[in-house]
């Protein structure tokens, strides 16, 4: 699994993402029509809910093998959610999907440190990805969301980020009659 990484789709690779596909019997899982990256792609600039859509591409060394799409409220710590998570009926059955999606929730922590949690929805009858999100961490909750169980999976909890500034603040010296401890 060597080589794996994961790029943003730009103008210089989004044709290539339009290429990318599942097998006919899991189209309904992923999304209504085809290709599925040309609806990603139209989230992106069209911008439902008011979020911010991110297309991401996975790749092995330089060839592209999957897709996935960051959706966010700016200035959440909470409301971001994962959609169109696939790998392309090529490369399945080989690992990529499991490793992808470890790679991605890396990315999001690395780069939206803001994020404390992470939404994705999974059509019911999709077993196999059910097992995949869950085995990563997500849980299911109580809500559906377009006819989907809506699953979540807990990031950076406020304790933890209230922990990592408290080992910070010891680390920086501040003289006693600092406006920082005066306030």
């Amino acid at each position: 699994m060597e080589g794996l990484s994961i790029r943003e789709v730009t103008q210089e690779n989004w044709r290539a993402a339009l290429r990318l596909a599942v097998h006919p019997e899991q189209q309904r899982f992923i999304a209504d029509h085809v290709p599925i990256a040309a609806i990603a792609l139209a989230k992106a600039y069209i911008r439902p809910a008011g979020l911010v859509w991110v297309p991401y591409a996975f790749y092995r060394d330089t060839e592209m093998i999957g897709f996935t799409e960051l959706a966010y409220e700016p200035d959440s710590k909470d409301n971001y959610w994962i959609f169109h998570f696939f790998i392309d009926h090529h490369y399945q059955g080989q690992g990529y999907g499991k490793k992808g999606l470890e790679l991605f929730l890396q990315y999001i922590k690395d780069h939206y440190p803001e994020c404390q949690a992470l939404q994705l929805t999974v059509h019911p009858e999709n077993h196999r990805a059910q097992h995949l999100y869950t085995g990563a961490g997500f849980r299911p909750t109580d809500k559906v969301l377009d006819g989907e169980p809506v699953y979540t999976l807990a990031l950076r909890s406020t304790d933890t980020f209230r922990a990592d500034f408290m080992n910070l603040s010891q680390s920086i010296p501040i003289a006693p009659h600092s406006p920082l401890l005066d306030g």
